[in-house]
């Protein structure tokens, strides 16, 4: 029997599915879609379709709102991650290009 493997990004998951493995209402990941907060791909037939990233980010979701932070600051949140994510990403891109430092910073305090 052959192998598959699927990938994280990859939609497989009907919106019941991935609702019993968020451990959500299947209502509350339609407001979710709608908010922004986790927007799934779309079949031709307009049915939403969820990736293994998109369970976890539903999951981290609702860890936020249990842990009371209202859906306002959790856009907030994934908003500041997504911005980290990306900054990281250019900062390992520019070592990779610039290779290793071998410069030599020395600092002079102003005397007092």
């Amino acid at each position: 029997m052959a192998e598959y493997e699927i990938h994280a990004d990859v939609p497989v998951f009907s919106i019941s599915v991935a609702a019993q493995l968020a451990e959500l209402h299947p209502q509350t990941l339609r407001q979710y879609d709608r908010l922004g907060l986790v927007s799934p791909d779309r079949t031709v037939g307009r049915n939403r379709l969820y990736s293994a990233n998109d369970i976890l980010r539903l999951r981290e979701v609702a860890r936020l709102s249990a842990a009371g932070v209202t859906l306002t600051g959790i856009i907030r949140i994934m908003e500041l991650e997504h911005q980290l994510e990306i900054a990281l990403r250019e900062l390992n891109d520019l070592r990779d290009r610039i290779g290793p430092s071998t410069a030599l910073v020395v600092w002079h305090p102003p005397r007092r």
